[in-house]
């Protein structure tokens, strides 16, 4: 695999009883940059997603990361090597403020997140790089205040910012503009932006606008197969992604 591929698939393949969700699929992801997977309902995306970070086992075919074969790797060891999926960590302890969310979060990168024991001066030692994080994502002037109270944006901002404490080189990001509104959206897609600058991101999501704006490849998948790849121009004047799509609104982007 070249260096300029942190991720790649080889005949990727997923059968559930006989139904081939995923089938051969050949997906290569750039080296820092937003790459996008999207298609209609069914077409296999969340089920390829769940396939590259090992909560489903593959029935057949290769994964790669930086080079290193992780297809019977399992989620948290994948985790260690700097690929991870926004929800593996990022469950928000509602009744945990803001900023001790992402302390817990920092703890795990330590290794300690267990040792619930330690002295409130000890953990005050992460106090900055958590604040750092709230900072970077919006959402430093919530520090204390209890996770559960955010607005739906901000609870998934915070999400990132936990992710982010584990500092992934690659960072996997399942529909997050799901049940967002216009401004949340907005904010998210350039928490995103910003995220992306010194990593890679591999992204579902459902909004093309989004998806276009944000995106430098963009997948297509089509009953578990690829219909087509590249940048959004591109895709967009695929007559078989505009079939693919009727009706979802590809092509209407500015």
């Amino acid at each position: 695999m070249g260096d300029d591929f942190i991720v790649e698939t080889r005949n990727l393949t997923k059968e559930f009883k006989g139904f081939v969700a995923v089938s051969d699929v050949n997906l290569k992801v750039r080296r820092n940059t937003i790459h996008a997977l999207i298609g209609p309902n069914g077409a296999g995306k969340t089920t390829c997603f769940n396939l590259i970070t090992k909560f489903l086992p593959p029935s057949r075919g290769q994964i790669l990361f930086n080079g290193r074969d992780i297809t019977h790797a399992k989620p948290a060891a994948i985790a260690r090597q700097g690929m991870v999926r926004s929800f593996q960590i990022s469950a928000v302890f509602g009744h945990l403020t803001a900023l001790e969310n992402v302390r817990v979060a920092l703890q795990r990168k330590l290794g300690t997140s267990f040792q619930f024991w330690k002295s409130d001066r000890s953990l005050s030692e992460l106090d900055g790089r958590a604040l750092e994080l709230l900072e970077a994502v919006g959402v430093a002037q919530w520090r204390d205040n209890p996770a559960g109270e955010l607005s739906y944006g901000r609870k998934r901002a915070l999400e990132i910012a936990t992710t982010l404490a584990l500092d992934p080189e690659m960072l996997l990001l399942d529909e997050p503009m799901a049940g967002m509104g216009t401004e949340d959206v907005a904010r998210t897609a350039e928490l995103i932006r910003r995220v992306a600058k010194d990593r890679t991101v591999l992204m579902v999501e459902h909004n093309l606008s989004v998806v276009a704006d944000l995106s430098d490849t963009i997948t297509v998948l089509k009953l578990g197969k690829i219909l087509a790849e590249g940048p959004y121009s591109e895709i967009t004047k695929n007559p078989e992604v505009v079939e693919a799509y009727m009706g979802h609104g590809v092509g209407s982007h500015a």
